[in-house]
Formats: structure tokens, sequence, C-alpha cells
């Protein structure tokens, strides 16, 4: 029995202390793991691989990270709305009421390591990007901060974010682009209902998207079903779409995007998904696929 997941282990051992257990566990895994493979370890990897050895895990396990340093980010107060925020290229990036400046410092600094260009989850590239007059759809908006860094070029802004204490943030953020910015507190799957909608469903025939970029916590599979209608008929279109919450994401994903005539690529290196108990060799995973049909 694996004392690590047992009800007694996770109730007397603190959950930081479990963490860096898991950590420090994982870590010697993977390193026995590639170890001991006999199949040739491609560079991305062997990168990743070195990072873990010599420095810490992480999720995006690159040198790029150690340029990104916390205390560096400054966060101001909005009085009037009592929320925290920071600047970006000028603009106000709203966070959670409630939360502490240290909370906000460490969301941002992880913000703009996983959307740094050489990172493997970084949604755009020089070839694939939002063009001027773009209609953005984005899926899984949490804090926004994709959505603003293209509000300029797009024409249209949809942000679907399921957690209601995101919302006030979300409002804030792009309250100087409310003309052009809606702000949907919905699932977005493969039915409607209360609580759930489908892109088919909300985009009537004639007002389709031209760039989706979709991450739900391992529900992408169930948000293709739903927009099978759009992807069939919507050019050009472009789908940015995370695929390292299960194992098998990358490549259910990307034979669906086949199949709707996508051209499709992924994005540079691996993510480690490392606070996943589940997690298991070859423990790396690709980030996102980028598709694009014109």
């Amino acid at each position: 029995m694996n004392i690590f997941n047992t009800q007694f282990y996770r109730i007397v051992v603190p959950k930081f202390i479990r963490k860096k257990i898991l950590a420090k566990v994982l870590r010697s895994d993977i390193l026995a793991f590639y170890a001991n493979s006999k199949e040739a370890v491609s560079g991305e990897i062997a990168e990743a691989l070195d990072y873990i050895r010599n420095r810490r895990i992480a999720m995006l396990p690159y040198c790029f990270l150690d340029q990104y340093v916390e205390s560096l980010n400054e966060v101001l107060y909005d009085r009037d709305l009592q929320m925290s925020y920071v600047r970006m290229d000028g603009k106000r990036l709203y966070f959670k009421k409630g939360w502490s400046k240290k909370r906000v410092r460490l969301s941002i600094n992880e913000l703009r390591k996983e959307q740094d260009s050489r990172s493997p989850h970084c949604y755009v590239k020089d070839n694939f990007k939002i063009n001027k007059g773009d209609v953005l759809v984005d899926i899984g908006a949490a804090e926004g901060i994709f959505a603003l860094a293209n509000v300029e070029n797009a024409s249209r802004i949809i942000l679907f974010e399921s957690k209601k204490e995101w919302l006030e943030p979300l409002r804030a953020t792009f309250a100087p682009w409310k003309e052009k910015v809606t702000i949907v507190n919905k699932f977005v799957g493969e039915v409607s209902d209360a609580k759930c909608i489908t892109l088919d469903d909300y985009f009537p025939r004639g007002e389709n998207p031209t760039f989706l970029k979709i991450d739900v916590e391992g529900a992408e599979s169930s948000l293709l079903k739903g927009c099978t209608r759009i992807l069939s008929e919507q050019t050009p279109l472009k789908v940015a779409i995370c695929t390292y919450h299960k194992e098998e994401d990358e490549r259910e994903l990307n034979e669906i995007l086949l199949q709707y005539g996508f051209d499709t690529s992924h994005s540079d290196g691996y993510i480690l998904t490392y606070t996943d108990r589940k997690l298991k060799a070859p423990y790396f995973r690709r980030g996102l696929i980028r598709a694009i049909k014109n």
C-alpha cells in the first residue's frame, strides 16, 4: 500500500509538508526512470531532466524560470474597488478580493512564466497570434491575462469563467473595453443547461469566433464535442488548447482537430504536473496544441 495516498497520511502530515515530500519522491522517481530507460531521450526532455537534477521540481522545468523574481512584481491597491492589481503594459489586471500582496506577486509571477515565449504553456507564437479584428474566445479565463494582452487587436472578446469569485476582478480589468468584452459565468462543454453551455449553442450561425483559447482543467475533449459546427464550418479559425491535464490529451485532442481539417503543432518543451498524485511514467506532457484552419 502506498502510504502517500492513505487518509491517515493526509490527516497527520500538513499539506505543505506533503507537497515537499511528494516533490522529493517524484524527483527521484523521474531521474531513476530516465536513467534506466532504453529509449533515446529527446533534447527537450534532457533539458528538463537537467533542470530537475540541478535545481528543483517545477511545472515548467526550464532555465528561463530563473529570470523571474517574485519580489520584483509591484502590486497596487484600488481603494474604491477594494482589489489589488498589477500593471501589464499600462493596463490594470485585477485579482480576487482578499488576496494578499504576496499572493498576487506569486500569482502574477507564475502567469508571466506561463506566457513567456519559451514556455510550453505559451498560447501564441510569431505565426500563431491574435490578429487585428479577431473574435477571441477565452475559455477558462480566470484573471484574464491572455485576453488583456490582446484586447487592442481583438474586435470582440468573450470570456468564459465558471468560478464566480473571478467575475468582479474580470469586470474591473475590462471596464475600459466593456463595449467589446462579454463575461459569461458558465462551464463550456458538450451540453447546454443551467450551468453549462456549448459553443455551438452560444454562437449563432454567422457570429462564429476566429480564435479559441481553451484551458478547462481536463474537460477539453468534452468542450470540443460541443462545438462541432464551429470546428466544421468556421474559417479562418485558430485553436490553442491545453493538453497537459490528462495523459492521453495530446494524442486524443490532436486526432479530433485533424479530423476537422486543422493543421496542428505543439508548443515547445514539456510540462511536469508534479502535484498530480496520479502522475506516472513517462511523466512529461506537451503543454498545448496550436491548430489552424484557413
